[in-house]
C-alpha cells in the first residue's frame, strides 16, 4: 500500500475515534422506507393531578419480531428532569390514567398475571392474551393486575373518588360455553353487518360496561352494569359526584342492520334503568359532563352525512338538547369541559389540526393553537390551568408540548427522534391555492425533491388522499419524504369531499365521484406545472389509497398523462363493492340512492367500465383481509387491465386489512413503500433494471 494511502486511512481512523465525529460530520441523507424501523411514536399524554408530571406512551418497532412495542414514559412538566421509562415489561403497556390523588397510575397491558386467569374463552389455546388493567404505585414496586376478565378490557376511567373504575369489555352467549365443548367453526349470521375492517368477522360478543373496585379488583369483584346482544356500549364517563355514568349506545336493536342512531345514556354506577339524554335520529357521541354535573355536552348529527355539532342537554334527560355553539362548520372531536363556560375540542382545519375553545355563554368559538402543524391528543389540568398535547409537522413526528389553556407559554418537552433528524435531509412542503370546478378554491401542497437544484427538471408524483372525507396537510407523511429522497416532487391536494373546509365543500362530492372531484385534482396538476416549471410534465406518476385508489384508477382511465400508477386498496367496481364490503350500500348519500335504484350511475362511475382506455403501467397493492374495500376490487382491476393488454402487476399482502400503510405489520408497511418506489423507478425513470422487492 502506498504511503499516502496509509496516511489517509490513519488520519480517518483517528478522527473517527473522536466521540461524535461520525454522526456530526456525516452528510445528511434522504429518508428511506427502512427508516420506519427506527422511528419512535408518541401518543396519549396525561397530566398528573398536581400538574407536575406527564405520562405518555412511546411505541417502537421491533424489527426482528416484526411488531410494535409500547411502553409508558414520564417527564416533569417543568422540564427539570429528562424523561424516564415507567413500565418495563416485555409486553406492551398503553392507556396511562392517573388516580385522582396522583398516587398511582393505571394502564392496559397483556402481561401475564401471577395468578391463573379466569376461565379462558373457547379456543383459548390459540387466542392472543387479552389486555387487562394494571395499577402501579408512584412509590415503586410491581404493577398489580386489577382485572381478570375473560375478554379483556379496551377502555377504562377512574371514578372521581379513586375507589372504582368503569371499564369496557366484551361479553356474549358463547362465554358460557365450556372450554372443551365441541363446537362448529362455521360463521352464522342473521344481520346485514357481520364484519368490520379493523376487527374482522363478528362473533356474538358485544361491548358493555363494568364497574370494578380498585382495592379488591379481580373478576368476581367486577360488576357488569349494561348488557344486550343487539348493541354495544362505549365511552363511559363518570359524573363529577361519582354516582352516575354517561355512555354511548345504539339501543334501537338495529345496529347490525346499518342503523347509525347512537345516543347518549346515563346509568347509575350500581346499574339499573337508563336515562336517554340525546334526541337525534343520527349518531350522537362523546358525552362530557359539566363541572356541576347538571349538563352533558356531546357531538350529534341531525341529518345523514351532516357534520357533527356540539349539543348541550340536561343530565336528567328532562329537556331537548340545544346547540352549544352557533355557526360551527368544523368537525369537533376530543371534547373536554374545563370550567362552566369553556368547552374545548379538536378539529381539522384547512390542512392543519388544532385546538379550539367554545365559549358557552357567547355560543361562539375561538382557535387556541396555531401554526403549520397538527396538534392533537390534548389533555388538560384545570387545577394548574395547563394542557399537554402531541404535535407534529411535515418534517417531524409527534413530540410532547405543554402550554397554558390559552395556548400561550408553549414549551416542547421531548425530542424523540432528534438523533434521526440529524441524519436526514428532509423535504419541506409549500402550500398554494388554485381555482377548480364551480370556481372553488382548492388547496394544493408541493414537496420539492431532496437536493433540488435550479435549472434541472424533476419528475412528479401526484398523491390523492383517502376518504374522500379526510384531508392532506402539513403534518408528517413518511411516504412523501421517501418519494422526495428519491428525486421526485410530490403534489397532494384537498379536492371537494375533503374535510377541514366546511360541510358544503365536503358534501360537494355528492354525485361527483369521477366528476368535479376529478377536475379538482387535475386542475391541481395543471396549476403545479404552471407554478413550478422545473417539473417534467413528461415524467408524472399517480398514486393513492382507498378513495385515492379509486381516483388513481379513474385518472388512468380518463387520461394518458401519467407514466406510472400505483393504486392501493382501491375501488374499481361500485356494483360489487357495495355488496361485499363491511358497510353495505354505504354510497347511497353520494349517488342519490343505492345500487338497486341507481345501477347505471354506479356503473358509470366505476373505473372498471373504462379499463379499455387505460395505457398507464399500473401496480395494484391490496390486502387479503381488507373488509372496507375487499380484495376482489383489486383483482377485478388487475384482470381487466391484463385483458386489455396493460402492463400491470398485483401484490397481495397476507394478514393485512385496509389500514396496511398505517398500522400493518412493520415489514409489510416498509415493503409496500418499496413496491411503490420500484414501480415509479421502472416506469417514470425508465429504469429497466429495477428489481421488485420480493426478488432483492
Amino acid at each position: 500500500m502506498k504511503t499516502a494511502a496509509k496516511l489517509f486511512i490513519l488520519v480517518f481512523c483517528l478522527l473517527a475515534a473522536v466521540p461524535g465525529f461520525a454522526q456530526q460530520d456525516r452528510i445528511p441523507r434522504g429518508i428511506t422506507p427502512e427508516d420506519y424501523y427506527s422511528f419512535e411514536f408518541l401518543t396519549d399524554p396525561r397530566i398528573s393531578p398536581d400538574g407536575k408530571l406527564i405520562a405518555y406512551v412511546v411505541t417502537k418497532v421491533d424489527r426482528t419480531q416484526n411488531r410494535r412495542n409500547s411502553s409508558i414514559w414520564m417527564i416533569a412538566t417543568d422540564g427539570s428532569r429528562t424523561p424516564w421509562q415507567f413500565t418495563t415489561s416485555p409486553q406492551s403497556a398503553n392507556s396511562p390514567r392517573w388516580s385522582p390523588d396522583g398516587q398511582s397510575l393505571a394502564f392496559l397491558s397483556t402481561r401475564p398475571a401471577a395468578e391463573p386467569a379466569a376461565t379462558p374463552a373457547a379456543g383459548s389455546a390459540t387466542e392472543q392474551p387479552r389486555a387487562q388493567i394494571y395499577v402501579l404505585s408512584m412509590n415503586g414496586g410491581e404493577a398489580r393486575r386489577l382485572t381478570n376478565l375473560k375478554n379483556g378490557v379496551s377502555n377504562f376511567q377512574w371514578s372521581p373518588d379513586g375507589n372504582q373504575l368503569v371499564l369496557v369489555s366484551r361479553s356474549g352467549p358463547s362465554d358460557s360455553r365450556g372450554e372443551f365443548k365441541e363446537r362448529s367453526d362455521v360463521r352464522h349470521y342473521k344481520n346485514t353487518s357481520y364484519k368490520y375492517n379493523d376487527t374482522g368477522w363478528f362473533d356474538d360478543r358485544r361491548t358493555h360496561l363494568w364497574v370494578v373496585d380498585v382495592k379488591s379488583g379481580g373478576s368476581p369483584n367486577a360488576k357488569q352494569i349494561t348488557e344486550g346482544n343487539d348493541w354495544n356500549d362505549s365511552d363511559p364517563q363518570w359524573s363529577p359526584e361519582g354516582t352516575r355514568i354517561a355512555f354511548v349506545s345504539n339501543r334501537t336493536g338495529k345496529e347490525y342492520e346499518q342503523n347509525r342512531n347512537t345516543d347518549i345514556w346515563v346509568i347509575s354506577a350500581e346499574g339499573g334503568p337508563l336515562t336517554k339524554i340525546s334526541d337525534h335520529d343520527e349518531a350522537d357521541n362523546s358525552p362530557r359532563w359539566s363541572p356541576d354535573g347538571k349538563t352533558i355536552a356531546f357531538t350529534g348529527v341531525v341529518h345523514q352525512r351532516d357534520h357533527a355539532k356540539i349539543w348541550l342537554a340536561p343530565a336528567t334527560g328532562a329537556a331537548p338538547s340545544l346547540l352549544a355553539v352557533n355557526n360551527l362548520d368544523l368537525i369537533p372531536s376530543g371534547l373536554e369541559w374545563i370550567d362552566p363556560n369553556s368547552l374545548y375540542f379538536e378539529a381539522g382545519v384547512k390542512g392543519e389540526d388544532h385546538l379550539f375553545r367554545a365559549d358557552l355563554q357567547k355560543r361562539a368559538y375561538e382557535q387556541i393553537t396555531t401554526g403549520s402543524r397538527a396538534v392533537h391528543n390534548v389533555d388538560f389540568n384545570d387545577r394548574t390551568k395547563t394542557m399537554a398535547c402531541a404535535v407534529n409537522d411535515f418534517t417531524h413526528l409527534d413530540d410532547l408540548y405543554v402550554a397554558d389553556l390559552k395556548g400561550a407559554k408553549e414549551r416542547k418537552l421531548t425530542n424523540l427522534n432528534d438523533t434521526l433528524w440529524k441524519q436526514f435531509q428532509l423535504a419541506e412542503v409549500e402550500r398554494f391555492t388554485y381555482k377548480s370546478a364551480d370556481d372553488w378554491d382548492v388547496d394544493g401542497f408541493l414537496v420539492k425533491p431532496v437536493g433540488w437544484q435550479d435549472g434541472k427538471k424533476y419528475p412528479m408524483i401526484l398523491s390523492v388522499h383517502g376518504g374522500p372525507a379526510g384531508q392532506y396537510g402539513v403534518d408528517w407523511y413518511h411516504e412523501f419524504q421517501v418519494y422526495a429522497a428519491k428525486g421526485y416532487a410530490v403534489l397532494f391536494t384537498n379536492p371537494r369531499g375533503s374535510t377541514g373546509y366546511g360541510q358544503k365543500f365536503e358534501r360537494g362530492i355528492e354525485g361527483e365521484w369521477g366528476g368535479k372531484d376529478y377536475i379538482d385534482v387535475m386542475n391541481g396538476v395543471d396549476a403545479a406545472l404552471k407554478r413550478y416549471p422545473w417539473i417534467d410534465e413528461e415524467r408524472l406518476g399517480v398514486t393513492g389509497g382507498s378513495y385515492g385508489g379509486f381516483m388513481t384508477n379513474w385518472i388512468v382511465g380518463h387520461t394518458n398523462r401519467f407514466k406510472a400508477a400505483v393504486t392501493l386498496r382501491s375501488l374499481s367496481n361500485f356494483i360489487s363493492d357495495d355488496g361485499t364490503r363491511d358497510g353495505a350500500y354505504g354510497h347511497a348519500p353520494d349517488f342519490g340512492g343505492d345500487i338497486f335504484d341507481k345501477f347505471d350511475l354506479y356503473w358509470d362511475r366505476s373505473p372498471l367500465k373504462y379499463a379499455k382506455n387505460v395505457k398507464t403501467p399500473t401496480l395494484i397493492l391490496h390486502s387479503d383481509n381488507d373488509f372496507r374495500v375487499p380484495i376482489e376490487q383489486g383483482e377485478q382491476w388487475f384482470r381487466a387491465l391484463k385483458h386489455y393488454g396493460v402492463t400491470t402487476e398485483i401484490v397481495m399482502f397476507p394478514r393485512e386489512n385496509h389500514n396496511l400503510t398505517r398500522t400493518g405489520e412493520p415489514r409489510h408497511l416498509v415493503e409496500s413503500l418499496n413496491w411503490q418506489l420500484y414501480w415509479f423507478d421502472r416506469f417514470i425513470n425508465g429504469n429497466s433494471a429495477a428489481v421488485p422487492p420480493d426478488l432483492k
